[in-house]
């Protein structure tokens, strides 16, 4: 469920890698019927072409849950809630429940793994997460990418893995749902620290340190918020956070880069076409470390200039003498 660019491209996946019908969720019943019509998004990766024949798409959210066993979710966590709210827990029971959403619930300061186990009665083991390191763009370029897919039931993991794969997609397992999720969300925050920093004239030794001690950060807070045995070096972790903070298709660098030059954030977000989740994750995870209180300076970096309205340029001077 979701029709912007990532709901757009995971349907290609599905549709050019396994032998399923897919129901497609999106907002308005216009787009519906032009995707049905044209085999295309009309609003996102307009150039990629969708097999009709295997694809229908609808804007009733009730159907769609009620038709299938299996259920995608590609919103913003912004309108996640609004989203499920019009299903009830007992209509998504025994479904399985994907989530490729790359932020928090905002009323629960949940992730959705955490929001839907919570709030919605879903199973566990019911559960999955998709994530990177993959954008979108080159999803529909067929430039080979890698995404990983994390859920603790082995069997329902290994189904979604080969479900996934195809000629242009590898895709790693892994049974660590929270920390996927909660290092998706905050590469996007640190995203937008690498964009307002370039705009602001930091170099490529400057980002490299940024980097660095963001990926320290994502560590830390993962570690405190759901203390398993993994390693955040591994390409779901570190490989994601490298091609948020470094590729021209992130719209979070690219929020952070117009910052960093000026913009308002009103006026940034008003320009943009696309949601940049990081936007949400800043407050959300913000709010979430006041109980944890991990030491995560490039997240208070970025919550001061886009909540507090502090100067970028100041604020980016404070930061570097935190870095090493």
């Amino acid at each position: 469920m979701g029709s912007g660019s990532w709901g757009t491209a995971l349907v290609k996946i599905l549709l050019e890698s396994a032998d399923m019908h897919v129901d497609w969720w999106v907002r308005s019943p216009e787009m519906a019927e032009r995707i049905n019509s044209e085999g295309r998004n009309p609003k996102y990766l307009r150039s990629v072409k969708l097999d009709t024949t295997r694809l229908t798409a609808s804007s009733d959210v009730s159907k769609l849950v009620a038709d299938n066993d299996t259920i995608l979710l590609v919103t913003p966590s912004a309108f996640v809630s609004d989203i499920l709210d019009q299903v009830t827990n007992e209509q998504l029971a025994g479904k399985k429940i994907i989530s490729a959403i790359k932020g928090v619930e905002p009323n629960s300061l949940k992730v959705v793994g955490e929001y839907l186990i919570e709030h919605k009665g879903v199973n566990e083991s019911d559960f999955g997460v998709v994530t990177g390191p993959c954008h979108a763009e080159e999803v529909a370029q067929e430039k080979l990418s890698y995404l990983t897919f994390a859920s603790t039931n082995s069997v329902f993991c290994e189904k979604m893995c080969a479900a996934l794969d195809c000629g242009y997609i590898k895709v790693t397992p892994s049974a660590d749902i929270y920390g996927t999720e909660i290092s998706a969300v905050l590469k996007n925050v640190y995203a937008i620290a690498a964009g307002m920093c370039h705009s602001i004239g930091y170099g490529d030794n400057f980002q490299a340190v940024l980097v660095s001690n963001a990926i320290r950060e994502i560590k830390r807070f993962i570690a405190a918020v759901h203390p398993i045995d993994r390693d955040a070096d591994d390409s779901a972790y570190l490989g994601d956070l490298l091609v948020t903070a470094y590729s021209q298709y992130s719209r979070n660098r690219t929020l952070g880069a117009m910052l960093g030059k000026g913009y308002s954030v009103r006026s940034a977000l008003m320009e943009m076409e696309m949601v940049a989740e990081g936007y949400y994750a800043t407050e959300s995870i913000h709010k979430l470390n006041e109980i944890h209180a991990v030491d995560m300076p490039i997240l208070d970096f970025v919550y001061e200039v886009i909540y507090s309205g502090k100067n970028a340029r100041l604020e980016a001077e404070k930061l570097s003498k935190r870095l090493n």
